[in-house]
């Protein structure tokens, strides 16, 4: 009588079999290179997300960059934190004076996007910054406060080899992401904004 594998068996050879197939598609993925990432989409989290790769670098002792394109002044807690115990490690520039709709001012909106561009571009062209993240440029170039052209020309033939961009906001433009690496649509499925509630400490900023 042939004995019939056990549950724990299966699975256990069923694993070694994606291992196997794993490790030999690892094994071609030795090229490294810096990555230009894109977070669009309606849901929430594009900058969160973003956050989480500075703070990942800054834990890594890598140093990076943050310019914020469209929000202003208000507190929030990753720019706090930054700013309080990681300033070394982290250059961080509020550049815009809050969204659209509340500044009703397209002169001054492009004004001050056009300053955070350049910040930006500084940052990038300094190799000791590992990463950079330009938090609502989407949104910047949607408005055309920054023209997406000079965008992708920069990135794609001044950004040094090893340095990460991040670029956030909803709408990212289709040349934008025809040049980027990595690309994630934030999909948006349920939001308490809908319900009556509105931004919370902890949770949006």
């Amino acid at each position: 009588m042939t004995d019939t594998p056990q549950p724990d068996d299966r699975h256990a050879m069923k694993m070694a079999k994606k291992k196997a197939a794993r490790d030999k598609i690892m094994a071609t993925k030795t090229d490294k290179k810096g990555l230009v990432i894109v977070h669009t989409g309606k849901g929430k989290g594009k900058s969160s997300a973003a956050f989480g790769m500075i703070f990942r670098c800054i834990a890594h002792d890598m140093k990076c960059g943050v310019v914020q394109f469209i929000k202003g002044g208000m507190s929030t807690g990753e720019r706090d934190l930054i700013l309080s115990k990681f300033s070394d490690e982290c250059a961080f520039h509020t550049m815009g004076e809050g969204f659209t709709w509340e500044t009703q001012d397209k002169s001054r909106d492009t004004e001050m996007a056009q300053a955070a561009w350049a910040k930006a571009k500084e940052l990038i062209l300094d190799e000791t910054n590992k990463m950079v993240l330009l938090d609502e440029i989407n949104i910047a170039i949607r408005y055309d406060y920054v023209d997406i052209n000079e965008v992708v020309e920069f990135l794609a033939t001044q950004k040094p080899d090893m340095t990460h961009v991040v670029l956030t906001g909803r709408n990212a433009h289709a040349d934008l992401i025809e040049i980027a690496d990595l690309v994630t649509e934030m999909e948006l499925v349920k939001h308490p904004f809908r319900s009556g509630i509105k931004a919370q400490i902890g949770v949006e900023y």
